[in-house]
């Protein structure tokens, strides 16, 4: 009998839909372009081709539903988000325009930050005090309560974030404001005591008013979404994902929607963790480009590393501090504006540049023809050859090649060079763009990602990855099955899960047990609560234990992870040696003689994942015949080369054949650069490898 489960992943130009059979191993998937303006359009569309694709009625699927989506991230680097208002203590109010007074650029004097998601004018002051101990030394009036009310009302704002002073330790005074305004005004209403209870004034601010500025964004759509579901007659529920490599209810997911801010990304590093554990590779980089944008993610023994705090919205890409620091757990990984949408331009010294400016579904690239005039990187790859027109989207979707010379020929008269030698330069300086920020992510890390194996994957990502990796000095790429579709894939592969934090600093030797057992309590009943709603038993929930440590006096935390269970697992001294482990792999020393002070606690509580395993039972063939050949160009200044064109679904198990080459199928295509050689391993995935001679 089937068991068939549905994955959905919004990107900034295509919606990827993945219809899996638990049962068979039975995997159909398809792709339509995003529609901004009313995102359910697009994902209806979508699942409505899938389903009759693949024969299946909504009835028939019966598991819940797992949506991915960069809904949250776009409205916040657009600052297309809902009308929100900041409620935060008297004397306070400017926390958003002051930031943490950090400069990411000391010698930058007309030095630039995105402007905050909720306005000066909509933020309002409260007279009210939480002493640093947790004490409340002033509780608001209810004449002040109604005052605000009346000020929020009068401000029409459509969603409220709460933020006052010391809410971290005691939530009392943020929890009366919140009733009396849910009350007075029936709009979402988040405090910054469920969204973020964690020190530092700043970044607590701007989670819960990023989150508030999304409510708006994100409530509609799910609620709209889940109707439709139930009007259509599928029987499963919604579950999001989320940015940390988990899945959780629509409800939660409506009511923190900051904590999807990376959930598209997250999908795709839960799949490269799958692909790597299945094919055996203990370390390797996820290349995803889309699109919108490319995002690189390092998988070390199988997971990808996971991060506190995720910079959401930069003024400049490569530039740490220039966007909003928002305190959410997240998969560790790097994006950039550089996408198949991504636009060429010239700057004002004359050199040419790509992105991060998107074309987006809607125009699209000029080949799209809709209306399109500037060229992006999908234009230039049909010049170049490397993408068949009439095969765009397995032919349903053709490209127009006259359009995607003119918008580059608008290029490439202020640069002085031929329309071919710039859809080249284009498309070299799109695959350095990507390796330089894979780069930087590394070093930011403490990690050398040369020689690295890279898995592609996403719209564009098997187009370009030959390129980047040679860039990188890597030998190794792996092109897998499905590979424009895998985040989606992902969703379907990723655990319940959710990470939960809140501070309560203290000298790890000095801490007393009833205290923190008393805070990881309160954070075991809301993980229980969240997995409950996504239709997790209690018997399943695991629970995992971290803390953020630092020596005492120091700014800054390093988090470890102490094991699992039902309750706090370590001893003191296990933490500080946990600590000093941690430490001097990231600092190479330890400073012995120095307490070590925790600041933020944390669990994590999850579910496994579902088991799936497609089918993957490939023929072996070695043969390996091209269907067509056709002219490609490889580089500025260097003549078409008349290259073999595969069909993906003719390749059997064990073929090989060298580069350069093209693989084709309907939702991408793979360019085999000269100088590496192909096999097709027995799960259908492609194994690129470098000659090094």
């Amino acid at each position: 009998m089937a068991d068939w489960r549905l994955a959905v992943d919004i990107g900034g130009t295509f919606t990827d839909v993945v219809l899996l059979d638990a049962a068979s191993g039975r995997v159909v998937v398809d792709k339509t372009l995003t529609t901004p303006s009313a995102p359910l359009d697009g994902v209806r569309a979508g699942v409505t081709q899938l389903l009759a694709k693949a024969g299946v009625r909504p009835s028939d699927i019966t598991a819940p539903i797992v949506h991915a989506t960069t809904l949250i991230t776009n409205a916040l680097i657009e600052g297309k988000t809902g009308r929100a208002g900041l409620v935060t203590t008297k004397g306070f109010g400017d926390t958003l325009l002051i930031r943490d007074e950090h400069r990411y650029d000391m010698y930058d004097l007309q030095i630039e930050f995105p402007a905050p998601p909720i306005a000066r004018e909509l933020t309002f002051e409260l007279d009210e005090r939480t002493g640093a101990e947790g004490v409340v030394l002033t509780a608001p009036s209810v004449a002040d309560l109604d005052r605000l009310a009346a000020q929020l009302a009068a401000a029409e704002v459509e969603s409220v974030a709460i933020c006052l002073l010391n809410s971290y330790v005691n939530a009392e005074n943020e929890q009366v404001v919140a009733e009396h305004l849910r009350k007075e005004l029936g709009v979402p209403v988040c405090i910054s005591a469920e969204i973020s209870p964690q020190i530092r004034e700043y970044p607590r601010m701007i989670t819960v008013a990023c989150n508030a500025a999304t409510m708006p964004v994100i409530g509609p759509y799910l609620d709209e979404l889940q109707k439709w579901l139930s009007a259509e007659g599928f029987g499963g529920s919604v579950l999001m994902m989320l940015s940390n490599g988990g899945v959780v209810s629509a409800d939660d997911a409506a009511r923190g929607p900051i904590r999807l801010v990376e959930s598209g990304p997250a999908a795709g590093a839960l799949a490269g963790s799958w692909f790597a554990r299945r094919l055996g590779v203990e370390r390797l980089l996820c290349f995803d480009m889309g699109g919108t944008t490319a995002k690189a993610c390092l998988i070390e023994h199988g997971e990808p590393e996971l991060t506190n705090t995720f910079e959401v919205a930069r003024a400049y890409r490569f530039k740490k501090g220039s966007g909003f620091p928002v305190s959410v757990p997240s998969v560790d990984l790097v994006e950039i504006g550089a996408g198949g949408g991504s636009l060429a331009w010239v700057d004002q010294f004359g050199l040419l540049k790509v992105g991060p400016e998107s074309a987006g579904a809607d125009p699209g690239p000029a080949s799209y023809g809709r209306g399109g005039t500037t060229p992006a990187v999908t234009d230039t790859d049909v010049m170049l050859g490397l993408l068949d027109p009439a095969a765009f989207l397995g032919g349903d979707m053709p490209l127009d090649p006259a359009l995607a010379e003119s918008a580059t020929a608008s290029v490439a008269g202020p640069l002085g060079l031929s329309v071919m030698d710039t859809a080249a330069g284009v498309h070299e300086v799109v695959n350095q763009n990507m390796a330089a920020a894979a780069s930087m992510h590394g070093v930011e890390m403490g990690v050398d990602l040369r020689g690295i194996t890279l898995i592609a994957f996403g719209g564009a990502g098997p187009v370009h990855a030959c390129g980047v990796a040679d860039l990188l000095e890597s030998n190794r790429v792996i092109f897998p099955v499905n590979a424009s579709v895998l985040s989606a894939f992902g969703a379907l592969v990723s655990p319940v899960r959710i990470d939960l934090a809140r501070s309560l600093p203290r000298l790890i030797d000095d801490v007393d047990p009833a205290e923190r057992d008393a805070l990881l309590d309160s954070l075991r009943d809301e993980g229980r609560r969240v997995l409950s709603a996504a239709g997790v038993a209690d018997d399943a929930v695991v629970f995992r234990y971290g803390v953020d440590a630092r020596y005492a006096g120091q700014g800054n935390e390093i988090t470890v992870w102490v094991g699992e269970g039902d309750s706090w697992p370590a001893t003191p001294q296990q933490v500080h040696e946990a600590f000093e482990t941690e430490y001097r792999r990231i600092y190479g020393m330890a400073i012995p003689d120095v307490k070590v002070e925790a600041v933020t606690w944390r669990l994590s509580a999850s579910a496994p994942a579902a088991e799936v395993e497609p089918d993957a039972s490939l023929p072996a063939n070695t043969d390996a015949t091209p269907g067509a050949h056709r002219p490609m160009v490889f580089g500025r200044g260097q003549d078409a080369v008349d290259t073999p064109v595969y069909q993906r679904t003719a390749l059997g198990a064990g073929a090989r054949f060298d580069g350069p080459a093209v693989v084709e199928e309907r939702e991408t295509t793979t360019v085999i650069r000269p100088g590496w050689t192909v096999e097709v391993a027995a799960d259908g995935s492609l194994i690129a490898d470098r000659s090094t001679s």
